[in-house]
């Protein structure tokens, strides 16, 4: 779906990255590199239904916009010199939960997913998960199809286990990440290759059972328990001073 135009596009960009350059390619960019990604969004929207039907591919939802916020970054360049999408759970609101995510850059292509930044809580939640429901977690990133297509579990950790958790516990390693990422990258050509979307979707299939458990986690601990109601105790009818009064009939 991609072409080598648009990664040329991309490349010179990078190069010309003002509102002025962009504005008078505007027609290149549509046709060349945010017209592709949206063909494949449309095919995301179906071949999720197999195996990821809680995760949206939606051009409004899942496509980033090709204009960077500045205002508190000091990089002033306008223009991200990449396309990007993701693909959320439809159990979050926005920018919310573990997804999928590729990116075709004038560099480099990279696919695939988890969660980059977790709030507070949402990190506690799913080191909870971790250390409770242990080796689950284990068994998701050791899983044949994981190893075998992107190897293991990356991102920020800490160099000793969280407060609260004891320092042998058994998910220690686990308990150290601070992002929860799996990926595979590769040069920019490969998005103009033929295998480029069975790529995709060979990397997507792999990474969704990791995006799924920390999904899991934040909902299950956002939801609150069930209110259990005690039941009425048994009456004891040997210690009953007189028998329960006749009903009154309505008529």
């Amino acid at each position: 779906m991609f072409t080598r135009k648009t990664v040329a596009f991309l490349r010179a960009l990078k190069r010309n990255n003002n509102r002025e350059w962009f504005r008078e390619r505007k027609d290149d960019y549509e046709q060349h590199v945010r017209g592709p990604m949206i063909d494949v969004l449309a095919r995301w929207s179906t071949d999720f239904r197999a195996f990821a039907p809680e995760l949206i591919a939606d051009p409004k939802v899942s496509l980033f916009r090709i204009y960077r916020d500045t205002r508190f970054s000091s990089d002033k360049t306008p223009l991200k010199t990449a396309i990007a999408a993701h693909f959320p759970s439809r159990h979050f609101a926005r920018n919310l939960g573990a997804g999928l995510y590729f990116e075709v850059a004038p560099a480099w292509v990279w696919i695939g997913g988890g969660m980059y930044m977790p709030s507070t809580t949402d990190l506690q939640a799913i080191r909870n998960q971790i250390a409770v429901t242990y080796p689950r977690f284990h068994r998701v990133l050791t899983a044949p199809a994981f190893k075998k297509t992107v190897g293991e579990l990356t991102g920020e950790r800490l160099t000793r286990v969280p407060n609260g958790y004891p320092k042998d516990h058994p998910a220690a390693h686990y308990l150290q990440f601070r992002q929860f990422i799996g990926g595979c990258e590769y040069e920019a050509a490969f998005a103009t290759s033929p295998r480029f979307y069975s790529e995709l979707l060979r990397v997507f299939k792999a990474v969704t059972p990791l995006v799924r458990f920390l999904n899991t986690a934040i909902l299950e601990a956002a939801t609150p328990p069930p209110v259990l109601v005690d039941e009425p105790p048994s009456r004891d009818r040997r210690r009953t001073a007189s028998p329960p009064p006749a009903a009154t009939p309505m008529w």
